[in-house]
C-alpha cells in the first residue's frame, strides 16, 4: 500500500503543488506538508494519529504497585506505556536509565543507555574541578 505522501499534493484553497517538511511538537517529529502561498499545513494522518496516543498516554495517571525483589524495589509499567514504546523505537531495550529528579519523583529514560545525559557529566566535571583545586 503506497503511502499519501508520496504523492503530489496540492493546496484545497490556492491549488499550488505543497511542499514537504517536518514540525516538532512535544519531541515528535511529524511529516507534513506546507503551501508556500497561502500558509496551509496538512500533518500525516499516521504521524497525527500518534502523536494524539501520546498525548492522551501522558494525560493518564497510573497507579501501579511498588514491590521488594532482592536487594531493590521493582515498579510495573503499564502494558499500554511499554506497547506505545515499542512502536515508536520498533526495538525496545532491556536496559533503561532510571535518574532521581526531585524528593518525590523518578525519572525513567527509555533508549540509549550508554550515553551519560548532559546533567551527569556536568557533575562529574565539578567534581574533577574540585579535586583539581586541592
Amino acid at each position: 500500500m503506497s503511502d499519501i505522501f508520496s504523492n503530489t499534493i496540492l493546496c484545497g484553497k490556492c491549488n499550488t503543488k505543497m511542499d514537504r517538511v517536518q514540525v516538532m511538537r512535544n519531541g515528535f517529529v511529524l511529516r507534513a506538508v506546507t503551501c508556500s502561498k497561502c500558509g496551509s499545513k496538512i500533518i500525516h494522518p499516521r504521524d497525527e494519529q500518534e502523536y494524539n496516543e501520546f498525548v492522551n498516554l501522558k494525560k493518564k495517571e497510573f497507579c501501579v504497585k511498588m514491590r521488594f525483589v532482592g536487594n531493590s524495589y521493582a515498579v510495573s509499567i503499564p502494558r499500554e506505556i511499554v506497547n506505545f514504546i515499542k512502536v515508536q523505537e520498533k526495538i525496545m531495550d532491556d536496559m533503561v536509565r532510571l535518574c532521581l529528579e526531585d524528593f518525590g519523583r523518578v525519572r525513567l529514560e527509555f533508549g540509549n543507555v550508554n550515553s551519560k545525559p548532559a546533567h551527569i557529566e556536568k557533575i562529574n566535571l565539578n567534581a574533577k574541578e574540585k579535586a583539581e583545586v586541592k
